[in-house]
């Protein structure tokens, strides 16, 4: 599971649009549309300062995801077994949280799972964690990590395009403009990536990109089932199915035997991923939205590219150049003008 901080933000958003629907009184620091101007002003500075800690850490935590797959692939570790250890590892935090999240709360219990929300969840788990998961790591193989982050950051752009086709929503001028300032971002940093990597670059870019249209997809479908079912209890069961699958096609596609001829490297950097890079930024960035609204831990979050551009440098000797920052700019600063533009009625 792939999760970065814009996409914990867009479960926990459509959360708190339930929680204040049902008890508004409580959803004071919980609502996204809280400005963050009003956060500021209305958090107390205790509650600010450690909201404000609480996501950073966790978009710096979730930003190393790609830092430790580069390490790994180094002792010559394929994707499908790198996968299959992170998810193996993180498994039963998901199944432990799946649970908290449906349990009976002041003598109410939640409702139950359908058949239909049982497909549902097995859906979304196969295209939002698995399949984004499978084709992020394979892509790594190709590319960088900074370029890998930046392709993964354009997820909330992919969103409003899935909007137009899917629910026939009109894209505003302020929009598109986002959405030229994110893509040329992206193709100034994808230039000077092939120039260094060669023709692999258009393979990893294809495939990362994927990974992002396949979890824009999720977020686009999974709307409903987030309003009933809440955000955890989804994210949890969604993320044990994609972690099974992992493990499933790790068993078909490779022997078991071959585990234990890892090298000792891969196990620890396996643990660091599903430990510190998955597990605990999970917990971090809800904890941070709880304080701070989904709206500040937002702009919190735009810290991920920019620490994953520093780490990248520092442990893989990633070149740090006037393009590579300078597309960087770009693409958050078109998504930033994207997703706070007004949101257009659907077409009619």
């Amino acid at each position: 599971m792939d999760i970065n901080l814009s996409q914990a933000q867009g479960h926990c958003a459509c959360r708190e649009r339930r929680q204040s629907a049902l008890a508004p009184s409580k959803a004071h620091f919980l609502s996204s549309s809280v400005s963050p101007d009003a956060a500021l002003t209305s958090a107390p500075s205790p509650r600010l300062a450690s909201g404000l800690a609480l996501a950073l850490l966790g978009a710096v935590a979730f930003s190393g995801k790609a830092i430790i797959v580069k390490l790994a692939y180094r002792h010559g570790v394929d994707a499908v077994t790198l996968l299959m250890l992170r998810m193996a590892m993180a498994l039963p935090f998901f199944v432990l949280m799946a649970w908290w999240a449906g349990r009976p709360r002041d003598g109410v219990k939640p409702d139950a799972l359908h058949w239909r929300d049982r497909l549902g969840i097995v859906w979304l788990g196969f295209t939002g964690y698995y399949l984004a998961s499978f084709l992020d790591f394979a892509g790594l193989a190709y590319i960088s990590a900074s370029f890998e982050r930046l392709i993964l950051y354009l997820n909330p752009t992919l969103v409003v395009l899935l909007g137009a086709v899917l629910y026939r929503r009109r894209i505003s001028a302020y929009q598109w403009l986002g959405l030229a300032i994110s893509y040329g971002g992206v193709l100034l940093v994808f230039g000077h990536e092939a120039n260094l990597s060669g023709e692999g670059v258009w393979l990893g870019s294809a495939l990362v990109f994927g990974s992002a249209v396949s979890y824009a997809l999720y977020l686009s479908y999974s709307g409903e089932m987030v309003r009933r079912l809440g955000a955890l209890r989804l994210v949890g069961w969604a993320s044990a199915v994609a972690c099974v699958l992992c493990i499933a096609q790790f068993l078909v596609l490779r022997p078991v035997t071959g585990l234990w001829e890892l090298a000792p490297q891969v196990w620890t950097l396996s643990v660091i991923n599903a430990a510190f890079c998955t597990v605990v930024p999970v917990l971090l960035v809800m904890l941070g939205i709880e304080r701070l609204g989904a709206g500040l831990a937002a702009q919190v979050g735009m810290v991920g590219p920019m620490s994953t551009l520093m780490m990248a440098a520092v442990f893989l000797d990633e070149p740090l150049t006037a393009w590579v920052l300078g597309g960087t700019v770009l693409v958050m600063a078109g998504v930033f003008v994207c997703t706070r533009s007004p949101v257009a009625a659907p077409v009619t």
